[in-house]
């Protein structure tokens, strides 16, 4: 019954479909039934100075890394035939630009991981999704980083054209796609794998957050402006505005303590 199993195509063939399914289906999900689980839970008020730092070097490596592999693995191929891109350049590129990212965002994840893990007070208040999303998000940068040593070898550009041709394969259900990829590196191949895991795991953790990020410009242009709860240190009530709404919005103003009882406060002639 096994005889002809392979777990390249369970990987490659199957399991991006499966992972593309629950991201999308779990991340609505978790919006229609828990709308307030969608933060990242933010504890800027604990080693500010190293959550600055970590979060600026993670977050501006990880998106230029993401948009790297984005464009890198969907633009069609016949479109750098077309535009007269050599595949060597486009390799070089990936290179000279995700390098210099991944590294960034590397250091930027060790410095929010080390925050999370080595704080007392930060760690209490750390889910284990938290700490297990952040160290799989290391993992997989550090892994990404290890295929460059791979990639240096392969600097015609076959290889990356193999990986465009896969990922392009997917998104169009060419059931044989995962032939493309099943003898490429194994660095090559846990990347992968461990990008589907991630994506899989993505809308059970804080990292449901980055649609807010990608939704925010859309909601604020598009539709009715958002509303911010504010505190106002004012001890007096503003002054009454005309109009039917003002008189909806006006509410009494308590007298204040001055340690009289309430009926000398009421009615200061008794």
């Amino acid at each position: 019954m096994f005889a002809n199993f392979d777990l390249n195509f369970v990987i490659f063939g199957v399991m991006p479909y499966v992972a593309l399914t629950i991201f999308l289906v779990g991340s609505i999900a978790r919006y229609e039934r828990d709308p307030f689980t969608w933060k990242s839970s933010s504890s800027q008020l604990l080693r500010r100075k190293q959550l600055i730092w970590g979060s600026i070097l993670f977050h501006v490596g990880i998106i230029v890394v993401f948009f790297g592999h984005l464009i890198g693995l969907f633009v069609p191929v016949w479109v750098l035939d077309t535009l007269g891109v050599p595949y060597g350049l486009k390799q070089w590129l990936a290179v000279l630009i995700g390098g210099p990212a991944g590294v960034a965002a590397l250091i930027g994840s060790t410095m929010l991981l080390h925050r999370r893990l080595f704080d007392p007070r930060i760690r209490v208040t750390s889910s284990y999704p938290d700490i297990i999303i952040m160290g799989l998000i290391w993992l997989q940068l550090a892994i990404g980083l290890l295929t460059i040593t791979q990639t240096l070898q392969h600097m015609d550009g076959g290889e990356m054209v193999r990986f465009m041709n896969w990922s392009q394969s997917v998104v169009t259900w060419n059931v044989n796609a995962w032939i493309t990829v099943v003898d490429v590196h194994w660095l090559y191949k846990l990347h992968i794998f461990l990008g589907l895991v991630i994506t899989i795991l993505f809308p059970f953790t804080r990292l449901v957050h980055i649609w807010s990020g990608f939704a925010a410009p859309f909601r604020y242009l598009l539709t009715r402006p958002g509303y911010q709860i504010v505190r106002s240190r004012r001890s007096t009530p503003l002054p009454a505005r005309n109009g039917p709404v003002a008189s909806a919005r006006r509410a009494p103003v308590p007298p204040r303590a001055t340690g009289r009882p309430e009926s000398s406060i009421a009615n200061p002639a008794e």
